[in-house]
């Protein structure tokens, strides 16, 4: 620098705070290379038991909270998307051990109104690792059918959730790509077993009734109405699909959910269609009279 140079206080401090942030960030870095090699360490020093492994998996898949929330069937496209929760895969990795996973956000721009994303899954005893980057809109679609709409996110909490909402699906996979085929397999199987035995002995019918009266009493929806959501008719109704509605209704008890958002109107029938029009007629012809001057016995004006 030379002795032209006039250095303003404000130059010390931006200069101050980028040696601070130089700082931070290398003992940061310093303290995520650690942890890493401390990890791989312990990983390697007391490697995984299967055979406690897959007692833990079993013990934990005949428990029915978790079985109630393992399988996932939505209506999309003409068709149904089925398959295992996120739920099923954090505990399955719990389980298996020595398996780290995890979301990061990496890059929010709210200008262009989105998150760049990172979600991983790591067996840190067999130094497999799986990864997915992605961009996440702060978008969310809002209504059903033809009324469906992008309806753009500006809460902070509300985009979080977004950003959380897609990432656990991300993750979902990587863990089940890093986990053995065997193991989620096996675990899929008990968990359906468990989903069968109902501790009441109801039939699979009886359960349906049931859940149609909770629903119409409870959240005052119609059968109709679940049997739309379902995609399927109550007589063809499975122990997932009734599953999912105990988990959904549990979801709107706890206001995570709002019926009249999940669930589609129930439709008109031709009775109310013509109960509408009768109605419809008469506010028009007690219009027309009274512009007439009319008395609603009929007569003429006074």
């Amino acid at each position: 620098m030379s002795r032209t140079d006039v250095v303003l206080p404000s130059d010390r401090a931006l200069a101050a705070r980028a040696d601070a942030v130089t700082q931070a960030t290398a003992v940061e870095q310093a303290r995520a290379v650690a942890e890493v090699a401390a990890a791989v360490k312990v990983a390697q020093e007391f490697p995984r038991d299967v055979t406690r492994a897959l007692a833990r998996m079993r013990d934990a898949c005949r428990q029915k909270a978790l079985a109630e929330r393992a399988f996932y069937s939505l209506p999309r496209a003409g068709g149904r998307v089925e398959g295992t929760t996120v739920h099923v895969a954090r505990e399955l990795a719990g389980c298996y051990g020595n398996l780290d996973y995890g979301i990061r956000e990496l890059r929010r721009d709210d200008a262009a109104g989105e998150s760049e994303m990172l979600a991983w899954a790591w067996d840190q005893e067999t130094n497999v690792r799986s990864s997915r980057s992605f961009v996440v809109p702060h978008a969310r679609m809002a209504g059903k059918g033809a009324e469906k709409r992008r309806e753009a996110l500006t809460d902070l909490g509300d985009i979080a959730n977004n950003n959380n909402s897609v990432a656990a699906r991300a993750v979902r996979e990587t863990i089940f790509t890093v986990l053995p085929v065997w193991f989620r397999a096996e675990a899929e199987v008990i968990l359906a077993q468990t989903l069968k035995g109902d501790a009441s002995g109801k039939t699979l019918a009886q359960q349906a009734t049931d859940a149609i009266h909770h629903y119409d009493v409870t959240h005052r929806v119609t059968r109709a109405q679940l049997e739309a959501h379902v995609a399927r008719r109550v007589a063809d109704w499975t122990d997932g699909d009734l599953a999912l509605l105990r988990v959904l209704s549990s979801e709107i008890t706890r206001g995570e959910k709002r019926a009249a958002e999940v669930f589609a109107p129930p439709p008109v029938t031709a009775d109310e269609v013509k109960a509408s029009a009768a109605v419809a007629l008469a506010v028009d012809q007690v219009a027309l009279d009274a512009e007439w001057g009319l008395t609603p016995e009929g007569g003429g004006a006074r």
